[in-house]
């Protein structure tokens, strides 16, 4: 009797929840928003954030918040994305901050800094630290509101013509790296280029250029990197997390419900999750094939790394000698990456470096 009771009480509740969510529905506004990539869409995980955020926001509201994703260069170039949206000649777009140093090196922070921290530190800083807080009040300057919705991990350190096995082989190198790095690495004697991605691949093959980096195996494989240069190094030391982010005009991001509002920023962390997870599945495949292919896998000597620690240590004082924004959160963020670091050190790095030295000692 119990049992009858029971299945006779949730069968109504079912019924009731049958006709609510259609009159929910059916009063759920109707929106249209354009979203500009600074990614081509060949590159179909990093471009691919952007629909995975499409895709997930009309599931969530039945098709009524739709977001159709332009590629760069289709409404507006990749570098002109951050201007779109502030000046809402589109309402959003997929972009990484430090495409913009050269408006202000405190986007760069939102992205990734030399010798900064690794995609969970970040997601760290970000969600329990201040890094919301003190971004968002920064973007708020320039009518945004930016949600992390991608990252690639740690990065490869790119593409060469010949072996650098010391600071002086870096002198005169003319090598596509731009933003921060490019200042870093200046101090060096790299002749820094900024060039987009569809020019990379003949500078390198007709040598106007003598090193390229972009990203890793999967996306430097898709451009063709490893045909034009023998030597791939790593880490990228300048990209230790790369973040990639949604940039939202703040006035449209007002107009939003709230119940949408929401339903983006939960597309946003699983397109956030999803692009980390596409890389760290692709990324080895890639690299194997390349190295079956006469690829030789370089590590930057010891000296190198150094010297461009140093260096990034004298950018940083020079940036926040004339920027009041850069020096407010970069000395919050260098407060938590050096805290985060102790802990990941100790428990982490002890577990990861055992386990790696165990690859491919396991057998069926």
């Amino acid at each position: 009797m119990e049992r009858r009771s029971f299945l006779k009480k949730a069968s109504v509740g079912l019924a009731a929840g049958a006709v609510a969510m259609p009159a929910i529905a059916q009063t759920a506004p109707t929106i249209k928003w354009r979203m500009a990539s600074s990614f081509p869409k060949s590159l179909d995980t990093i471009y691919g954030g952007g629909e995975v955020i499409a895709k997930r926001v009309a599931e969530a509201t039945g098709g009524k918040f739709q977001i159709q994703v332009f590629a760069a260069g289709e409404i507006v170039p990749g570098p002109g994305v951050l201007d779109a949206v502030k000046d809402a000649t589109v309402e959003c777009g997929h972009t990484c901050g430090y495409y913009f140093y050269g408006k202000d090196p405190t986007f760069c922070i939102d992205t990734t800094i030399p010798f900064g921290m690794t995609s969970r530190q970040t997601d760290s800083w970000f969600r329990h630290g201040n890094g919301s807080k003190l971004m968002g009040e920064f973007f708020a300057k320039s009518n945004i509101v930016a949600i992390p919705s991608g990252n690639t991990g740690v990065q490869m350190g790119g593409w060469y013509r010949k072996e650098i096995k010391s600071v002086a082989d870096l002198k005169g190198l003319k090598m596509r790296i731009a933003g921060m790095a490019g200042a870093v690495l200046g101090k060096l004697g790299v002749v820094a280029q900024q060039l987009s991605g569809a020019d990379i691949y003949p500078a390198l093959e007709k040598g106007t250029i003598d090193a390229t980096e972009w990203v890793g195996p999967y996306d430097d494989q898709k451009l063709g990197f490893n045909k034009v240069a023998k030597f791939y190094y790593y880490p990228a030391w300048w990209e230790g997390g790369t973040q990639v982010s949604m940039y939202i005009n703040i006035k449209e991001w007002e107009k939003l419900p709230k119940e949408y509002q929401t339903i983006l920023k939960i597309a946003c962390s699983d397109a956030h999750m999803d692009m980390l997870a596409k890389y760290d599945a692709r990324n080895p495949v890639a690299l194997t094939e390349m190295i079956s292919t006469g690829t030789q896998l370089r590590q930057f000597p010891k000296e190198i790394m150094e010297a461009s620690y140093k260096a990034a240590q004298e950018v940083y004082e020079e940036i926040m000698a004339k920027n009041p924004d850069f020096k407010k959160i970069y000395t919050d963020y260098a407060k938590f990456r050096d805290t985060e670091n102790g802990w990941f050190r100790l428990a982490e790095g002890a577990y990861s470096n055992f386990m790696y030295s165990k690859v491919g000692a396991a057998k069926k």
